[in-house]
C-alpha cells in the first residue's frame, strides 16, 4: 500500500495567505456547524479555494469516510446478532428476525455498492462487529456473553449468504 499524500496546510498557506483558517472561521465551525458547512460549499461552487476553511474541511471530508465504515460495523453488529439469535434461540425464531436479517443483507450490500473502496475492509468489519452483536444479544435474550462463540462463528461468506440461516 503507497504512503498517503497528504495537503500541507501550511505551503498552501504561503502560496494562497487568505486561505489560513480566521478565527472567524473557526468560531463560525464550532458555534453554529450548519452555517459553516453551507459557506464551505458555496465557496467551492464558486471556485473561492482562497476563501476556504482548509484544515476544518479536510478534517470533515475524513469524518464522512469514518462514517462510512462505522455504518457498515453497525449493520454487521445487527446482522451477525440477529443470526446469533436465530441459532441459539430457534424457539423464539420468527418474521421480524428474518426480515431484519433480510434487510441488513440488503443494505450492506447497497453500501458496498455505493462504496466499493469499503471491500477490502468487509472481513475486519464483520470481525470488529462482533462485540456490538453480542451485546446486541446479551440485551435482547436471556443470553449471556459467555454462551456464545467468543469470535464470530460465521464466515465471511455465510454471513453476506443470503440463504443462509444457522441450523
Amino acid at each position: 500500500m503507497g504512503k498517503k499524500k497528504m495537503l500541507d496546510v501550511s505551503k498552501v498557506n504561503k502560496v494562497y495567505p487568505s486561505t489560513r483558517q480566521t478565527q472567524a472561521q473557526q468560531d463560525q465551525y464550532e458555534q453554529d456547524f450548519y452555517a459553516w458547512t453551507q459557506k464551505q460549499a458555496q465557496l467551492l461552487r464558486l471556485g473561492d479555494f482562497q476563501g476556504l476553511d482548509l484544515e476544518n474541511l479536510a478534517e470533515e471530508i475524513e469524518s464522512l469516510g469514518r462514517q462510512q465504515k462505522q455504518e457498515l460495523r453497525n449493520r454487521f453488529g445487527v446482522l451477525i446478532g440477529h443470526l446469533l439469535k436465530w441459532e441459539y434461540q430457534p424457539q423464539r425464531r420468527g418474521k421480524s428476525w428474518k426480515i431484519t436479517i433480510d434487510l441488513q443483507r440488503d443494505e450492506i450490500t447497497e453500501l458496498v455498492h455505493e462504496n466499493s473502496s469499503l471491500k477490502p475492509y468487509l472481513e475486519e468489519a464483520i470481525a470488529k462487529s462482533y462485540k456490538q452483536a453480542i451485546a446486541l444479544v446479551v440485551k435482547e435474550t436471556p443470553l449471556d456473553k459467555h454462551d456464545l462463540p467468543p469470535q464470530c462463528p460465521y464466515s465471511f461468506a455465510q454471513v453476506l449468504d443470503q440463504d443462509f440461516y444457522p441450523n
